[in-house]
Order: structure tokens, then sequence, then C-alpha cells
């Protein structure tokens, strides 16, 4: 069946590969963040650990919200660990780092998500897609706050 919600099928497809590269980022962040979750040691882990279990049950649920935008603007979702490494632009870590290390790692992680989704920002603008802007902001403020926040404690 057709789709006719007021945005032409190329500005879909163009925000679809966006979107898909903001769900890769989003996903493999959350990976990232339930790892070190797993794998933090020292004096800061009780508040590491917690901290980590937010951002990755946060992360869960943007996975989720990015992947049905993606549906909903007429494309399928990429939903496999190999599609994801194609599309991110977030490195994996190698070992298990230090905790002030997956803090640094962490906040280079939610710096790239952030400029991944200001990209999809500026299509969506540009399409009339305010459902999609409106996605892409909210990641915006949620990343920018949490590299914010992680940068705070590296900070001294």
């Amino acid at each position: 069946m057709e789709i006719n919600i007021g945005i032409a099928k190329e500005a879909r497809e163009k925000l679809a590969g966006e979107l898909s590269a903001l769900l890769a980022d989003t996903y493999t962040l959350y990976l990232k963040t339930h790892n070190y979750h797993w794998n933090v040691t020292g004096p800061m882990f009780q508040t590491l650990h917690v901290m980590f279990e937010e951002h990755y049950t946060e992360l869960a649920t943007a996975v989720d919200e990015i992947a049905e935008r993606i549906r909903a603007i007429g494309f399928p979702a990429p939903g496999s660990y190999a599609a994801y490494q194609k599309l991110t632009s977030i490195a994996e870590a190698e070992g298990v780092p230090a905790a002030t290390d997956m803090v640094a790692d962490l906040v280079k992680a939610h710096e790239t998500v952030v400029r991944t989704a200001r990209g999809v920002l500026g299509s969506a603008s540009e399409a009339g897609d305010d459902v999609t802007a409106d996605l892409a902001t909210q990641r915006l403020q949620i990343h920018e706050k949490t590299a914010w926040m992680l940068r705070s404690l590296l900070a001294g």
C-alpha cells in the first residue's frame, strides 16, 4: 500500500537512511554502556555502575522509538549487528578500559550521537517532518546533557 503522509518518498527514504545511522549509533552506544556497566571497577564503581544502568535503560527505549519512526515513514529498520557495524560511527572499545577511560569513551560516543542526530534534524526540517525533527531534538537534548554530566566526572 502506498504511503501518503505528506512527505515525498525521496525525502522519507533519505530520512530513513539517516535514522538508520542514528539507530545504529544508539544501539552501539547502548551495547558499549551496558558492557561498561558490567565491567567497571575502582573507587567510582557504585556511582558509575548505577549511572551506566540509567543510561543504557534510556538508550534501550530510544532504540525502539527510532526503529518505529523508520517503520512509520515506510522503510524497514536495520536490526542486526552486521547492519549496525556498517552504519555506526562509534568505535568499539578494546578490552576493559579503566573507569575514567570508560567515561571519556562514553563522552566521545554521546557526542558522536549528537552529531548524527543533528544531521537527522536538518533533513527532517528540510522535509517538513516535524515528528522526526521532534525525535531528533529529544535525542540531541538527552545526549548533550549526558555528555556534559560524564565530562563533569572527569573535570578536576
